[in-house]
């Protein structure tokens, strides 16, 4: 019996994520079921029980009626269930080992380079000055973790590890052994002023969307070993209001900023981030998982649901993530 099809509706990526490779990918992976590259390949949309995408256009998946599951070929999902005609059918989204390791290893680099001071110690090379600055304990370094997912975790357990005084909030109560945890608005304050470097993990929802704004940069320490609070961003770029984050700069009320998503991305070439000298920018790669393992994990996802196993991962539409 042929098995159910999976559709691959997936817009732009350099040539490794683009589309053609993602239908090479999954008809190595999918031996036993057709694979359609929508809208290129032919398909009965009646045939196609799954499909895999990645920011598809709107109304793309509402043209198979017997889908039975998505699978998001990425972690964020804000763009995907923003369509008014998805249909009501589970939602997955990428969260294996090797996406989380690249997301630990990305913000553990950024948080050593504010915390061992690299910018400034580039500045010496260049200028051929020894000046070694005072280098404080990694455990005098206050670090806030916004999303306590399983990046947020993952990322946390690793700065604790390393030395560093590590808290988490989110947007809901979490009791997490051996961590100190901050819950919603009631608790936000109080989580920002013993914070020095904010790092956000936290999905895109209505809820979150603009959360690194004017406020919540004026509330975090100022008395910190850093002199100053530092942000890193590598959720999603609508978390941040990005007027707030350049006047922030630039009147000291932050020392630094880390920013992997942005507004508009890819990157305006007019941006005045680009060039701001407190702000490291990285081109949305802070997980930049491999693809293949991304086209594995959804083959094994789609094995569980045609053995009646449970799916892992699945998005809670009503919390947006």
């Amino acid at each position: 019996m042929t098995k159910g099809a999976l559709a691959l509706l997936i817009t732009g990526g350099t040539e490794n994520w683009s589309p053609a490779r993602w239908r090479q990918r999954f008809t190595a992976v999918c031996p036993d079921r057709p694979v359609a590259l929508m809208p290129h390949d032919p398909i009965d949309p009646a045939a196609v029980r799954y499909a895999a995408v990645w920011k598809p256009m709107p109304g793309g998946l509402a043209a198979f009626p017997n889908l039975a599951a998505i699978f998001n070929l990425g972690a964020g999902v804000d763009a995907l269930i923003a369509d008014a005609s998805l249909p009501d059918v589970p939602i997955m989204r990428v969260a294996d080992a090797d996406l989380t390791g690249r997301m630990i290893e990305y913000v553990v680099m950024h948080v050593l380079i504010h915390h061992r001071h690299q910018r400034y110690l580039d500045a010496c090379q260049r200028d051929r000055l020894w000046a070694p600055p005072l280098q404080r304990a990694a455990s005098a370094v206050r670090v806030g973790v916004m999303g306590l997912g399983v990046l947020g975790l993952g990322t946390a357990d690793a700065l604790r590890r390393l030395g560093f005084d590590v808290a988490g909030w989110s947007r809901t109560g979490k009791a997490i052994p051996g961590l100190a945890t901050f819950a919603g608005e009631a608790e936000l304050a109080a989580f920002l002023a013993r914070t020095d470097i904010l790092v956000c993990l936290l999905p895109l929802t209505p809820a979150t969307k603009g959360i690194l704004n004017r406020r919540t940069f004026a509330l975090l320490a100022r008395a910190g070993v850093l002199g100053g609070p530092i942000v890193i961003n590598a959720g999603r770029g609508g978390l941040q209001v990005e007027s707030d984050l350049l006047a922030a700069l630039d009147d000291d009320t932050l020392a630094a900023a880390t920013l992997d998503v942005f507004e508009t991305e890819p990157l305006p070439v007019d941006s005045p981030l680009w060039s701001h000298p407190k702000v490291t920018v990285t081109p949305h790669n802070a997980a930049d998982t491999d693809p293949d393992a991304i086209s594995l994990y959804v083959a094994a996802q789609i094995a569980r649901h045609e053995r009646g196993e449970p799916l892992q991962n699945v998005v809670d539409r009503r919390l947006g993530y």
